[in-house]
């Protein structure tokens, strides 16, 4: 309980405020940092967000951030603000993991674009933090290094696979972090740990040094403590990368500017899919409150279908299966990653290496993703995921004609115990199953809370998710800040 009180009492660490007390000389970055760095200390021995804390160069980040402060020079909002960074993030000279011990020793050689954009805007990084393996997990227990607890209740899982990332913001030890979210890698741990966590449309983020899970699902974004915190990280990182094919203009748009409060008229459409009557009642009654609460700020809600979303999953995993395999390959112990030092063949090399260096869940996924690519096989799994991704997308084309944004609940449960679906992958899996269609479609979706259950005596989080159309983060944002308003 300690902890939750803690991550709610952090609203007064917003950015915004953070800000304008830097610019006032109230505070300094130097001390700020401190602070958070202090935190990790104290609490991060519990909690384990944290692979690598570069606590030498934050300070100094600090530092040089305070010279400009001092000297009364403009500074953007994100200027000496500590945040953390998912260790699958590259930044130059730092070791990136990615969770596995296939890239123990890796120093990064370059920036990821997303990490150039943050250093120019002045944003202080106090390490990098725990994941899934290769962001392949719904918990952060598959971590070669650690399992991440949830700051809200220590026995409960904090998602995954940027579970990490969740955890240092939620157990107030970083103002804001980055994720990934390749099937709601951002947004179930956001809703496990109390967070609103943001994927961007596919595309609207550059995608270059995110080290590859799945290249046509992977984007990055932000996990905060408010909307608008996440609008304004979200502006800074956006836009068309020359590193990156699949990105678009969309630079120079601030969204913190588009959070009106103002949603009337505005539709939501709820498909009846995702209230079916294996969902957990205490979320139904969630989901229920907060449609009302939309209506009340002049929304008008509706029913709509969806039908085809019930071969979201399987598509999904398919799909993302297939390009693990593909992603993965180059991890030989030749090109990139640890080479077994027993190894005395070639084949030896590839074998041993990978044997040791990728774990279970890992190794299943790379499995299942070459069987499904392998001939034979190809055609009946692979090709046919792809024209169902398809349909899918056309789906939520027809959807958009009729209501602005889709909202459902993010997860079909709370913050479940550590340990509890390590044995079944399936159920681990099932954890996904509102999430994944936004990947798979390629629309902007964001997590935010919508509430609490209480299991054992605690009160745990849950998070309501909202979907938009393709590149309609301005209007998404807004309708969820509408929400937290509220």
């Amino acid at each position: 309980m300690t902890a939750l009180i803690v991550s709610l009492f952090k609203f007064s660490y917003m950015i915004r405020s953070l800000h304008q007390q830097l610019k006032n000389r109230e505070i300094t970055s130097v001390a700020l940092t401190q602070k958070y760095l202090d935190a990790i200390k104290t609490k991060d021995s519990e909690i384990g967000a944290y692979l690598t804390v570069l606590e030498e160069s934050a300070l100094q980040q600090a530092a040089e951030v305070d010279k400009k402060f001092d000297a009364g020079e403009e500074a953007d909002m994100l200027t000496g603000i500590p945040c953390a960074i998912k260790d699958n993030i590259l930044m130059t000279g730092v070791r990136t993991t990615a969770g596995s011990k296939m890239l123990e020793e890796y120093i990064a050689p370059y920036d990821a674009t997303v990490i150039s954009h943050l250093r120019k805007n002045g944003a202080i990084m106090l390490g990098k933090t725990n994941l899934d393996e290769f962001a392949m997990g719904s918990s952060t227990e598959n971590s070669a290094y650690k399992v991440t607890h949830n700051p809200i209740d220590l026995e409960r899982v904090p998602g995954g696979s940027s579970g990490g990332s969740a955890a240092a913001v939620a157990g107030d030890m970083a103002v804001w972090s980055l994720g990934s979210d390749t099937g709601g890698s951002i947004r179930q741990p956001a809703s496990f740990c109390g967070l609103v966590g943001v994927k961007p449309t596919y595309g609207r983020v550059s995608r270059s040094g995110l080290i590859a899970m799945a290249s046509s699902f992977d984007q990055i974004g932000p996990l905060a403590t408010t909307v608008e915190d996440a609008a304004i990280v979200l502006s800074r990182i956006a836009g068309y990368d020359r590193l990156d094919a699949t990105t678009a203009e969309s630079e120079g748009k601030y969204y913190e500017q588009y959070l009106t409060g103002d949603i009337k008229g505005v539709k939501i459409g709820v498909p009846k899919e995702y209230l079916s009557e294996n969902l957990d009642t205490r979320v139904r009654f969630l989901i229920e409150q907060s449609l009302e609460k939309f209506r009340s700020k002049g929304a008008i809600v509706e029913s709509i279908d969806l039908s085809e979303s019930r071969y979201a999953l399987p598509t999904y995993y398919i799909a993302i299966f297939s390009e693990i395999s593909s992603n993965l390959a180059r991890l030989d112990g030749i090109r990139y990653g640890l080479q077994d030092k027993d190894a005395k063949t070639l084949l030896d090399i590839y074998r041993m290496s990978r044997a040791e260096g990728f774990g279970t869940e890992v190794e299943r996924r790379i499995m299942l993703g070459t069987y499904t690519l392998s001939a034979g096989y190809y055609d009946a799994y692979y090709k046919k995921a792809q024209a169902v991704r398809k349909l899918l997308r056309q789906s939520f084309e027809r959807a958009f004609e009729k209501v602005d944004f889709i909202f459902s609940p993010t997860t079909p449960e709370p913050a479940f115990k550590i340990g509890a679906k390590t044995s079944d992958p399936l159920t681990m899996y099932l954890s996904d199953i509102y999430t994944v269609t936004a990947n798979l479609v390629g629309v902007p979706a964001i997590s935010f809370p919508m509430g609490t259950v209480t299991e054992e005596g605690k009160p745990l989080p849950v998070g309501g998710q909202l979907m938009a159309k393709w590149y309609d983060e301005e209007g998404m944002l807004n309708c969820a800040d509408a929400f937290e308003r509220k």
